[in-house]
């Protein structure tokens, strides 16, 4: 579990502390956004609930001067330059409640955040960075795996099983696309689960690189964990696999951005909420960035994405 974040500055004795810009989660991407913000000297508060969607990872990988890292490394240096800055404060919490204030213009709005131990905040715009969560196939062996021999992307985690074993579980119809990127790595078993067979043209495609193609589900992952040492199949065969790559289905961590009637997108592993180029939401004032706003999750980009919410909402302050 990640570390806390630093304590916040005590709110004043009105009660709401009031600041231009609330964070809401504190990885990669919130983290982001709350340099641009304290760069450009704005009062802004970070909140986060303690669970960043990485804390299943012992390392980070393909990040720029960051590779090999852990993820809680990276987050607390991240945390210890930000506290450099004096318009930044810190809150531990989950968000329960956020609404709407409805005593500004439709320019520049104000919204009102509670958290679960009842303190509360008001800020002119909010940048949402909760990150996802992930919903594994109910395959006994798989979830006490999870992001050591169980893993979702190759470019992040490929190198470090170059030469495995690997096998593709197969949970949307864009798996076998990536299972024909895993041979570059190892060799490669598809298992369609009897439900996301491939096409002729991609079996034809997926043959060509050398993958083995089973619809027989897998139905246990055997050895002692985190290690595997293969998969029993539904027709009682076992297979030497040591790596798995399966694709969660995601969802939100919170109902936040449901509270502010985020508007969102349907992605092949689930909804994330819908931005415009700048990470604005369908609502203004409302910024998203992240894993929670993008069917493409990797770090790097969570990371630029952050910068551009951060920038957003900088801009959204000054040319309201």
């Amino acid at each position: 579990m990640s570390e806390n974040l630093p304590s916040a500055a005590t709110p004043p004795a009105t009660g709401k502390h009031k600041y231009d810009v609330a964070i809401i989660g504190a990885g990669f991407a919130g983290l982001s956004a709350a340099m641009q913000l304290a760069r450009a000297r704005r009062n802004i508060c970070v909140i986060d609930a303690g669970e960043p969607r990485n804390r299943f990872a012992t390392t980070a990988h393909g990040f720029l001067g960051h590779d090999g890292k852990t993820p809680d490394e990276i987050r607390s240096t991240a945390i210890d330059q930000l506290c450099r800055y004096d318009t930044v404060d810190f809150r531990n919490g989950l968000v329960t409640q956020a609404m709407a204030c409805t005593l500004r213009d439709a320019s520049d709005p104000l919204f009102g955040l509670k958290l679960a131990d009842g303190s509360a905040l008001e800020a002119r715009r909010i940048i949402l960075a909760t990150g996802v969560r992930d919903q594994l196939p109910e395959i006994p062996g798989l979830a006490e795996r999870w992001g050591e021999t169980v893993l979702h992307c190759p470019y992040c985690h490929g190198y470090e099983i170059r030469d495995s074993q690997i096998g593709v579980l197969a949970t949307t119809p864009a798996s076998s696309h990536q299972a024909m990127m895993l041979p570059d790595w190892g060799p490669t078993t598809y298992f369609s689960q009897s439900e996301h067979i491939p096409d002729d043209d991609m079996l034809l495609a997926m043959r060509a690189r050398g993958i083995t193609i089973e619809d027989s589900p897998v139905v246990e992952v055997l050895g002692t964990a985190p290690a595997i040492d293969g998969v029993r199949l539904a027709d009682g065969r076992t297979l030497p696999i040591q790596t798995i790559f399966a694709g969660p289905s995601v969802s939100m961590p919170t109902p936040v951005a449901d509270m502010l009637e985020c508007q969102f997108d349907e992605g092949p592993q689930g909804s994330f909420i819908t931005v415009s180029p700048t990470q604005e939401t369908s609502v203004p004032g409302v910024f998203a960035a992240g894993d929670a706003a993008t069917a493409r999750h990797n770090a790097t980009l969570a990371s630029a994405a952050g910068v551009m919410a951060g920038f957003g909402a900088h801009q959204s302050l000054v040319f309201r």
